[in-house]
Parts: structure tokens; C-alpha cells; sequence
């Protein structure tokens, strides 16, 4: 199994528990194996089937961003890393909390699966 098929398969599990998903991080050639099974070009806003509408990034790691609605009006968020073996980070959101707070807390969160995935 490649790692489109890893991604969507992941996808595919998130949304049948009624997550959303937001956001993917790729690798370059990661990318370019969704562009190939796709027959479609590199662009960050070029639909791809469960990648329809998401937002494609650049990184070192394939990861996948998720969020559903959470108790009391919060937020959850979960990045998972594309692999065989299970592994996510989990953050919840006040409703007050600003974006820009939010974005921060994702982007030490991305961080700390980079290290993670460097080790393993």
C-alpha cells in the first residue's frame, strides 16, 4: 500500500466517526504520487477525491489534520501520521480561543510529529 492509499484509507476511517478533515501535510513525492494517480497537476488547490477542498501543504512528513465538534461548543483537532502504525496528536479548543492561538498550538503540534517521525 502506498501512501495515498494509507491517507485515504485514514480519511475514510476519520470521517465515518464524524471528523473533517482540514488540512494535509505531504512530502514532495508524496504529492507527486497524488498527482500521478490523479493525472492531475502539483497545485496546492487541485481537488483530489478525499483531498477534495482540503488544504495540500508541503512538509517533511504525510500527516492529515482533522476537527470535529467537541462538548460545550469546543473544537477538536487531531494530526495523524500517515503510516502503518497508528500515531496522533489531539488538541481541544475553546470557543473563545483566537485563530492565532490556534494556529500556534497546531503548528508545535506539527513540530512535535516531526520529531516523532524523525525517530522512528
Amino acid at each position: 500500500m502506498n501512501q495515498i492509499e494509507r491517507a485515504r484509507e485514514i480519511a475514510t476511517l476519520y470521517l465515518r466517526h464524524g471528523w473533517q478533515l482540514r488540512r494535509a501535510l505531504m512530502r514532495a513525492e508524496t504529492r507527486a504520487l497524488l498527482c500521478a494517480t490523479t493525472g492531475e497537476k502539483t497545485s496546492a488547490e487541485t481537488p483530489h477525491d478525499a483531498f477534495e477542498g482540503v488544504t495540500l501543504t508541503e512538509s517533511l512528513v504525510d500527516a492529515l489534520w482533522f476537527s470535529r465538534s467537541s462538548q460545550t461548543g469546543r473544537e477538536a483537532w487531531e494530526l495523524r501520521l500517515v503510516s502503518d502504525a497508528p500515531y496522533a496528536l489531539h488538541e481541544i479548543f475553546e470557543p473563545d480561543e483566537a485563530e492565532e492561538d490556534r494556529e500556534d498550538v497546531r503548528r508545535e503540534m506539527e513540530a512535535r510529529l516531526h520529531d516523532y517521525a524523525g525517530q522512528s
